[in-house]
């Protein structure tokens, strides 16, 4: 129990008490249910995303094209329905081409050997391109009324249907990662791929299946983020790739893989989360916002090198 509390989740759990702590003390309407389930709902498709980057940073690969996924599909969700396209077979498609999209970043870093910062600096671009080319500058709306309806209302009470999908995300993504061989072997491979090989561990199929789920949920974050406000441009989901590394790397995953938990990504999730709402609920703006998360993820870097160098000399 003391190893756990002097470890990184340790201090993030300590971290999201003050904020949370703080918050509840200086806003009376932060503890309200309609505060707290709008405190997920606004940055609900980031922390989806956010999941599934945990399995990809920890398997010592980056996916920067995550948002433009997410864009891509939500354009193409769409485009499609105006093509008078039934909304069902939208959505299947959409996911479809998450799929193909995650497949293509993982075949060309797998099977080409292209590392996962080029392939996937580039299809950020490309994809944000297509997503552009099918919508130009206009907005799509007038959805039907259903979809809107899932995004916007309560499903089960006042709780919306992206925050349970959230909910069973986390817990069938925990049960992989810290109760399964598939990820025992994200952890392996993380920390030395050469080694892992030389195990006779297939590393290429392993790296496909995590980009391919990549590109799956960061289609269905473009899905909920189409449903939730109702309307899509070709700029959806422009720059959350960085919020979503930003988040992963301060609940404590080694950018150099083989390190980190999702419970640590989740405790940043909440930090993050907490912080935005009670600085928005206190009127700071949204630039000192960005700041102060900087700030953090910086932190998140430099503290455990100064912990691991006290280790060192101690020894």
């Amino acid at each position: 129990m003391m190893a756990r509390l002097k470890s990184w989740e340790g201090l993030l759990l300590a971290t999201l008490l003050v904020i949370f702590t703080f918050n509840a003390w200086a806003t009376p309407e932060f503890l309200t249910v309609g505060n707290q389930i709008n405190l997920f709902q606004l940055s609900i498709e980031k922390i989806i995303m956010a999941l599934v980057m945990t399995f990809v940073i920890i398997n010592a690969e980056i996916d920067l094209s995550i948002g433009s996924m997410m864009g891509l599909a939500a354009c193409a969700f769409g485009w499609m329905f105006i093509q008078g396209v039934p909304p069902g077979l939208c959505i299947v498609i959409c996911l479809a081409i998450g799929l193909l999209g995650g497949a293509l970043n993982g075949w060309l870093i797998t099977s080409i050997g292209l590392p996962s910062l080029v392939v996937t600096l580039g299809t950020l671009i490309g994809f944000r391109g297509l997503a552009r080319v099918m919508v130009e500058d206009r907005g799509i709306n007038d959805f039907p009324d259903w979809f809107d309806a899932l995004g916007q209302q309560g499903l089960l009470g006042p709780v919306p249907f992206a925050l349970i999908a959230f909910v069973v995300l986390f817990v069938v993504l925990y049960i992989v990662l810290e109760r399964s061989s598939f990820g025992r072997l994200t952890y392996v491979i993380g920390s030395n791929k050469d080694v892992a090989e030389y195990a006779g561990i297939n590393t290429g199929r392993h790296k496909m299946v995590i980009f391919m789920a990549s590109g799956l949920i960061a289609a269905f974050a473009g899905l909920l983020f189409a449903a939730r406000v109702g309307a899509v441009r070709g700029d959806v989901g422009n720059g959350f790739e960085l919020d979503v590394i930003t988040i992963v790397l301060l609940g404590g995953v080694s950018i150099f893989g083989g390190k980190g938990t999702l419970v640590g990504t989740l405790l940043a999730i909440l930090i993050v989360l907490n912080l935005r709402n009670g600085m928005g609920l206190l009127d700071i703006t949204g630039h000192l916002q960005t700041g102060v998360i900087g700030i953090l993820l910086i932190a998140s870097v430099i503290i455990p090198r100064i912990r691991l160098g006290r280790r060192a000399e101690a020894a």
